[in-house]
């Protein structure tokens, strides 16, 4: 299998149903000029029809767009592992699900390839 086609069954994958994590979600970007990959951590409810709602207004959040509701908590970290040490091995309780720790591990590999090689990282 070349390039394109892990590329074009990622791109598949990506389009299938997934169970959202109670604990909330996050943004991941990348600040190229400081070199940093930042994560933003939402708390979030699901509703009966397995959407992500926001726990104040119960409306649900939306997938596209600019976020403004205020992230609970803000992480920058220079590479994945250092994120990933954060995020997992400290006493939190923001990932609820093995799908979701899987996803994160992956994003923040893309994040961080994407720093290294000066290239646009759009999360997934």
């Amino acid at each position: 299998m070349g390039k394109a086609e892990r590329t074009a069954l990622d791109n598949k994958l990506s389009q299938r149903f997934i169970h959202l994590d109670p604990a909330g979600y996050f943004i991941i970007y990348i600040d190229p000029e400081q070199q940093l990959i930042w994560m933003k951590h939402y708390p979030n409810d699901i509703n009966e029809k397995g959407l992500a709602v926001d726990p104040d207004t119960g409306e649900p959040i939306p997938t596209k767009g600019k976020v403004t509701r205020e992230p609970d908590l803000v992480l920058s970290g220079r590479t994945a592992k250092e994120l990933c040490i954060e995020l997992f091995e400290k006493d939190r309780q923001l990932v609820t699900m093995f799908d979701h720790a899987a996803y994160l591990g992956r994003e923040l590999m893309r994040a961080q390839f994407c720093l290294d090689e000066g290239i646009e990282y759009i999360q997934d």
